[in-house]
Parts: structure tokens; C-alpha cells; sequence
């Protein structure tokens, strides 16, 4: 290995870290597993689908990474402190969460009913506040400089039509994580936002028409949707103490320019 490799491998290695990535059995939470496991880290992949959860794993351990499935439910708070339980069991310590977990619905705004829209909060927002309390603790209590990374969406700065709860679900997190930002810097615990464009997965398909997809690409410079290990590489960013010290309270977009756009 050079120096340049070195270099490299030293700014964005995440060897002997764990990582805890809830929604990690979806399309982009399983691409966020495979790079964090690839840059070294042994993963935790937090889920409710068993078989997408076993075959994440499968992929992972076939070239080479270290990967497991712990299955539950993330809104519930007993899979979390069970996460941390399982943790200390094996001798490992959380070292990055990634809250991944995420739903939609294009409802029209009258029509929103209090049942869809305590449910998409409890999955975008509850589980992020949660998982960020009982995983904070853990880390605020065993001294670990800790890495935070949650999912926003550009709808989040610039609310999107047909998206009413999910929009203000989103713009809640991003909100939170500045916050939490600000209130665990000096103990060396950084919390950031990652805001995606539009990357197809399952949560979004069904607002994914072809008259909006035409509309989302009139207004996204690249001109194409997002790949999953686009969104990855800004997770190794900000995951890697080395490479992503100084960064907190952050809101990284990867949306191909969408949120650039005006007229």
C-alpha cells in the first residue's frame, strides 16, 4: 500500500467501529450497510423484513464484510435498548447510527386522517428521536466520540406537493438533528442530516407517476434519479471521525441539483 492509499484508507476507515443502521433491510438503507461494512465497520442491520434482512447480510459477508440482522420493530422502544443489549453482550460498543427508516403517502391534505399521519411521524420522526435518545445515552455514558446520521429528504426545505406529512415529518428531523447537534458537540458526538433528492425505493414509488417523474427531471440538472451508493458515500463523509471531524449540524444534499433549481 502507498502513501496515497494510506492516506485514503486512513481519512475514511472505519475499522473496528459498529454501525447501527435502522431501515437497514431497504433499498437505501441496505446500500448504506454494504459501504459501512466495506470501509470496515461491523454493522448492525435494524429491520422488520427478515428475508431482505438475510440477504443484506449474505451480500455483505460474501465480500467480506461483517454484518448481522437484529429483527424489530425500531419504533418500539424495546428493540433499541435490545440493540444496545446485544451490543454488550459481544463486547461492541455504537459507534454510528444511521436512522434510515422512512415512509410516504400522497394523500390530498383534506384528506389526511390522524391515524396516516401519527404513523408516518412515528416512523420518520419517532424513531430518530428515540433511537437518538437511547443511543446518545449509551454513547455519552461510555465516552465515545459517536456519529449520528440522519435521513431528511429536499422536501424538508422545499416542501413538495402531494407529500403533506411526510414534508413536515422530514423538515421535524432535520430540525432535531441541528439541535442535537448543537447540544452534544463539546461531548464529541456529531449529529448530521443527509438530504437525498430522489432516489426510487419503495417508500416513494407510489407517488412516482410518469407525469411526475417528468416533472421531477424538468427540475433536476442531472437529469436523472439518485443510485444508492451515491447516498452512501456521503454516509463514509460523515460516518469516518477522521475525514468528518469537524462536520456537525450539517445538511449534506445529494439531490443532483434538484434544490438548486428555480425557475
Amino acid at each position: 500500500m502507498n502513501q496515497v492509499q494510506q492516506y485514503l484508507t486512513k481519512m475514511f476507515s472505519l475499522e473496528g467501529k459498529t454501525s447501527l443502521v435502522i431501515g437497514g433491510t431497504g433499498v437505501l438503507g441496505g446500500g448504506i450497510a454494504e459501504t459501512l461494512a466495506y470501509a470496515g465497520s461491523r454493522v448492525i442491520i435494524i429491520g422488520r423484513n427478515e428475508v431482505n434482512g438475510k440477504q443484506q447480510v449474505e451480500k455483505i459477508t460474501a465480500q467480506g464484510g461483517h454484518a448481522e440482522v437484529y429483527l424489530g420493530d425500531a419504533a418500539d422502544k424495546s428493540c433499541m435498548t435490545g440493540v444496545l443489549e446485544h451490543l454488550t453482550n459481544n463486547k461492541l460498543q455504537p459507534d454510528i447510527l444511521v436512522n434510515c427508516a422512512g415512509t410516504n403517502s400522497p394523500t390530498p391534505f383534506f384528506e389526511i386522517t390522524d391515524e396516516e399521519w401519527d404513523r408516518i411521524f412515528s416512523i420518520n420522526v419517532k424513531i430518530v428521536r428515540q433511537s437518538c435518545q437511547i443511543v446518545a445515552k449509551a454513547m455519552l455514558d461510555q465516552k465515545i466520540a459517536g456519529s449520528i446520521i440522519n435521513i431528511a429528504s429536499v422536501s424538508a426545505i422545499t416542501p413538495l406537493s402531494r407529500v403533506f406529512t411526510y414534508s413536515a415529518s422530514k423538515a421535524a428531523v432535520l430540525n432535531l438533528s441541528q439541535n442535537l447537534a448543537r447540544e452534544w458537540a463539546a461531548e464529541n458526538i456529531r449529529v448530521n442530516c443527509i438530504t437525498p433528492g430522489f432516489f426510487p425505493a419503495e417508500q416513494n414509488r407510489k407517488v412516482l407517476t410518469p407525469d411526475r417523474i417528468a416533472k421531477i427531471m424538468s427540475h433536476t440538472p442531472m437529469n436523472r434519479f439518485g443510485n444508492p451508493e451515491e447516498l452512501a458515500g456521503a454516509v463514509l463523509l460523515l460516518a469516518a471521525n477522521a475525514a468528518g471531524s469537524f462536520i456537525t449540524g450539517h445538511n449534506l444534499v445529494v439531490d443532483g441539483g434538484f434544490s438548486s433549481m428555480t425557475i
